[in-house]
């Protein structure tokens, strides 16, 4: 047998020996644990679930739910619960949020089953169903993508689920057509872009800019806490672009160029760039443009992932992300615990601004 072959075959054993033992794995943190890259792991992935040994999601896989390990013990006692997370992202974003849901699940004696999945809500259900015909959770932490008409109907769909569910940086409309209102837990993004607004404001900027992500469920609560502040500081609301122009989008040097050229327009000196990787690809493109940062455009970014690698280090506003995990593990224990006499709740965690070079005039 070729050694590739070896190695191979040596990998796939690896892979599958880390999903019976967590349920769920992380593309990144197989390349560091194998020595290999991403790229690699991927293909690995790939030929796996071929065989449907797993089930590929964005930024990892996870086990199947009839493959799954049951829930390991922490201590001599079985956990009081069983709670099942299923998350659109291992990747970007949701590592904190699962991290901090973990650890004050390990601190309660519950146990966590993390599934995988993407922003799509077919594949979202395909993972809750196999959760709860497993038999496994007593409850479901979500984050469901609630765009588009059908928003009522999956709500409707999960207010019936035989568990309790508790949303996870999401948020239902107000109303909603269903017997029981359903919990949620999140990072409040409208105060956290006013926080934005206000530092640069301070700083003396009277024109700014909101580049929104497309496709994000946190634009609408952006965009909301926007128009408030700029009303309340009587400055002009109107610059607000919604493009993805992080380095994967294709042409993103054409969007950026056209993007600033409206700033120009505009006469806009500050912009606010929602997320991590669309702030960074701005600021490169305004070092090779030599278009000075912070003295002839500052950058706040929103969700400060990354931000801190960006040359300059690039002013950021922080979601409690690992506190919107332990607030919903906390929740859904009392839930568990109290059952219906507990009043719903919904539940708005803020922000943090966390100031670097790309806002602060040298």
């Amino acid at each position: 047998m070729p050694d590739d072959r070896l190695f191979g075959l040596q990998r796939h054993e690896r892979v599958m020996d880390e999903l019976r033992r967590e349920g769920a794995v992380r593309v990144k943190d197989l390349a560091e644990l194998l020595g290999v890259s991403e790229l690699t792991v991927r293909r690995d992935i790939a030929a796996l679930a071929s065989q449907n040994l797993l089930t590929k999601v964005h930024g990892g896989a996870t086990l199947p739910t009839d493959l799954a390990p049951p829930a390991r013990r922490r201590g001599p006692a079985a956990p009081r619960f069983t709670i099942g997370m299923v998350v659109p992202s291992l990747d970007y974003y949701w590592p904190p949020i699962v991290s901090g849901a973990r650890t004050t699940a390990a601190a309660l004696g519950v146990a966590i089953q993390l599934r995988g999945s993407s922003y799509d809500w077919a594949e979202d259900r395909r993972q809750i169903t196999r959760l709860i015909e497993a038999q496994q959770v007593q409850g479901l932490l979500l984050a469901p993508n609630l765009e588009g008409a059908a928003v009522d109907e999956m709500i409707d769909w999960m207010a019936r689920l035989p568990v309790p569910v508790i949303l996870v940086e999401r948020q239902p409309p107000r109303w909603t057509p269903t017997k029981y209102q359903v919990e949620w837990v999140r990072s409040d993004h409208a105060l956290g872009v006013e926080l934005a607004v206000r530092h640069l404001h301070a700083q003396g900027h009277r024109n700014l800019a909101l580049l929104l992500s497309k496709g994000s469920p946190t634009s609408a609560h952006l965009a909301a806490g926007w128009n408030l502040v700029c009303a309340d500081l009587a400055i002009p609301a109107g610059l607000v672009i919604r493009e993805s122009v992080n380095m994967d989008q294709p042409g993103h040097r054409d969007i950026i160029a056209q993007v600033l050229d409206r700033c120009r327009t505009a006469g806009t000196t500050a912009l606010v760039v929602h997320s991590d990787p669309d702030a960074m690809a701005v600021a490169q493109y305004c070092a090779e443009q030599d278009i000075a940062i912070p003295d002839q455009l500052a950058i706040v970014a929103y969700d400060d992932e990354i931000a801190h690698l960006a040359e300059p280090a690039l002013t950021a506003i922080r979601p409690p992300k690992s506190m919107v995990g332990r607030t919903a593990v906390e929740q859904m224990v009392a839930r568990l615990t109290e059952g219906r006499r507990r009043p719903p709740q919904r539940v708005l965690i803020v922000p943090e601004l966390v100031i670097r070079d790309s806002s602060m005039p040298h």
